[in-house]
């Protein structure tokens, strides 16, 4: 996934006639230097070079934990959608379904005062339920209730394409129950992990006194979900562990389920969430289940209720009371990320429109916001990329003729979508209403896990979208062997029409080339070309595939970001690979548009030299130090000063471009330079 990783929350794009850091007028390149910092040579920090004026005249503002060209871009979207929501409220004319659904649920998302008058009143039967579970042993029936209506407890159950026979969909089940991000959180003894669970615990604390528990309930309630979430996360697997797809696919009968984790009456959670037609299920991390089913014993059920106390107001705190979204926001964002100031409502709501109803918001977006020319120009940038991706893998003297054979059928068979889905996702089956903001979360959540359980026993959808449409990001889509540009990235800075090519294939083409590397890269070069996990490497070949990414991995371990904390380059690998050979197939491309002619020389920079700087502006942004610790031991992605300064530093046509020789902190010799794709 191509994402700037700062952020979970997809981010929405206007389309603009220029990025507004650049000038009124756009310019020929597509670059204005006036957001360099001439003071920094280009061969010491590239990234600073280009981005180091931009980012001093940036700070973060108070209600953001980063600041980046998608940021600053989204202020105008935000704006557009706005009017967008507020005009389907206005509306006097009958609206058609998926319209009147959006308004109402606008209208409830921006009645504060309707917020402040239900209370927790929206959550009272599912605590009702919760009181009256009195024994551990009852524990899997009321998960599965909930499971049913699209609450998830303790695990995460899915159903998605299976990885090893990807024409059909399956049950996945994962770890999960956590609070905090990942299991270090809970196990580490350093002085910041001492303090966030200590902070944690006082959040806890006082969600659950909001939700109405007395002040010794409380403390007691929070000390049962450290204790549990504590006992989880000893048998979680760690970020790095969780991205190795042959040990985290563990396919087992229901029989062997049951064997699995028999206190938790398999059959009849399926049954109650409408899987009972599963056969089988793709279970994730069997370890983690065996320590809940021997914790639905330990546990006493005053703990579990505690706990599922807390998991209700903790997935709902957004669209409840204001003291609970405060409370939450507190956490979540002063505390984890450093975040000042929350965003106004309409903007926090922006963002949940998206989540519940995305694709018919998607809708309205493309109609206004995307020209049928940006589909057509990416069709040819995706084209032209491939040809580029096909020649490099023709010349990698390290593979054999048998792999490099498998590798080019895979990449022929690679697909593509650009720009929203052929077929809109019928919503028909969704209601809301004006009234009840938490109610319409959670009839939105029911519908979409029913959603995707219905696909069980079904033909694959291959034109189903994993983003919506007005998204800022793409993504690889292993088990469809496909990649996805949503028509949110289709814009300026990432793809302008108004420049010469250079800046494009340096931003967006470096980005496509980033997706089809990741069919590739550690992760996806295990499956094949039809989306399956299956081995297609001669075992020599597979062997300096991994001496060469571990020459990678090492240059990131190698990167200190933030105090004393490294880039963990296992967890970033496949997203550094694709990094890598997304900017040199990119380079490759443009190099092969030009048909052998010349690259012009415009506002003074030769054709690689823009190609480069496009690439780099791709990149530009700044994040609070809060916000990238959690990054670096959460987030498969590298800072983003890390995704320009290292790739760049492997690439031969760099070092060309800006005469970067040795001395220069960029430099590496031939010989320590990493090239794989």
């Amino acid at each position: 996934m191509f994402s700037h990783a700062k952020h979970f929350i997809p981010a929405l794009l206007v389309l603009l006639a220029i990025s507004s850091a650049r000038a009124a007028e756009p310019l020929k390149s597509g670059i204005d230097r006036a957001t360099f910092d001439a003071s920094i040579k280009p061969g010491d920090d590239f990234f600073m070079y280009v981005n180091g004026k931009w980012i001093k005249a940036n700070p973060i503002p108070p209600q953001y934990s980063h600041w980046d060209l998608d940021a600053e871009i989204r202020q105008g979207n935000e704006a557009a959608l706005h009017e967008i929501m507020d005009g389907l409220v206005k509306q006097t004319k009958p609206l058609d379904d998926n319209s009147r659904k959006l308004r109402d649920y606008w209208i409830a998302a921006m009645d504060e005062a309707g917020l402040e008058k239900q209370g927790v009143t929206p959550l009272a039967a599912d605590l009702h339920k919760i009181a009256a579970m009195q024994r551990g042993e009852d524990l899997p029936s009321l998960l599965a209730d909930f499971r049913s209506r699209g609450i998830e407890f303790l695990f995460s159950l899915y159903v998605d394409q299976d990885e090893k026979k990807s024409d059909r969909y399956v049950v996945h089940l994962s770890q999960g129950g956590l609070g905090l991000p990942e299991r270090d959180y809970y196990l580490e003894d350093t002085e910041e992990y001492r303090h966030i669970r200590a902070e944690y615990r006082k959040h806890v604390e006082k969600m659950l006194a909001l939700l109405g528990d007395s002040p010794a309930d409380a403390a007691a309630g929070a000390e049962a979900v450290i204790r549990i979430e504590t006992s989880l996360a000893k048998a979680s697997r760690t970020p790095t562990d969780l991205r190795d797809p042959q040990k985290n696919y563990n396919a087992k009968t229901i029989a062997e389920l049951d064997a699995l984790a028999p206190g938790m009456h398999w059959k009849d959670y399926l049954q109650t969430i409408g899987a009972g037609t599963a056969k089988d299920v793709v279970v994730g991390q069997p370890e983690f289940f065996t320590r809940v089913d021997a914790m639905l014993k330990e546990v006493p059920a005053a703990d579990w209720r505690a706990y599922l106390r807390w998991g209700l107001i903790d997935g709902f705190a957004d669209n409840l009371t204001a003291a609970i979204e405060r409370e939450n926001f507190h956490f979540r964002d002063e505390v984890m990320r450093g975040v000042k100031e929350m965003k106004p409502r309409w903007k926090r709501e922006l963002y949940a429109v998206d989540e519940q109803m995305g694709e018919a918001l998607g809708k309205l977006y493309v109609e206004k916001r995307f020209p049928p020319s940006a589909k057509t120009r990416m069709d040819t940038m995706v084209a032209h990329l491939k040809d580029a991706f096909r020649e490099r893998i023709k010349t990698r003297d390290w593979m054999s003729d048998e792999t490099k054979k498998a590798a080019l059928y895979k990449l022929d068979r690679l697909g593509s979508k650009i720009g929203y889905p052929a077929k809109w996702r019928d919503y028909s089956k969704l209601n809301f209403t004006p009234d009840s903001f938490c109610k319409n979360a959670m009839a939105a959540a029911n519908f979409d896990f029913h959603y995707r359980m219905d696909r069980l026993d079904k033909p694959v959808d291959r034109g189903e979208w994993g983003m919506t449409p007005p998204t800022i990001n793409a993504y690889y889509d292993g088990t469809k062997n496909e990649i996805v540009f949503p028509a949110g990235i289709l814009q300026p800075p990432y793809f302008d029409a108004t420049v010469d090519d250079a800046f494009n294939y340096g931003a967006i083409g470096a980005v496509i080339g980033h997706e089809m590397t990741h069919g590739f890269d550690d992760q996806g070069s295990q499956a094949d070309a039809d989306g399956n996990l299956k081995d297609w490497w001669t075992a020599a070949d597979r062997a300096k595939f991994e001496a060469k990414t571990a020459r990678l991995v090492k240059q990131f371990n190698d990167c200190v970001a933030v105090d004393n904390l490294h880039v963990n380059g296992e967890l970033t690998l496949g997203e550094n690979l694709a990094d890598l050979g997304g900017v040199m197939i990119a380079f490759d491309a443009y190099t092969k548009s030009l048909n052998g002619k010349p690259a012009p020389v415009i506002d003074g920079l030769t054709g690689p030299q823009r190609f480069f700087i496009g690439y780099a502006i791709s990149w530009r942004g700044h994040s609070r130090d809060a916000a990238e610790r959690m990054q670096l031991r959460t987030d498969p992605h590298s800072p983003v000063r890390f995704r320009v300064l290292l790739p760049l530093s492997n690439c031969p046509a760099f070092y060309d471009a800006f005469d970067i020789k040795p001395g220069d902190k960029m430099y590496r010799k031939p010989e320590d330079r990493v090239e794989v794709w």
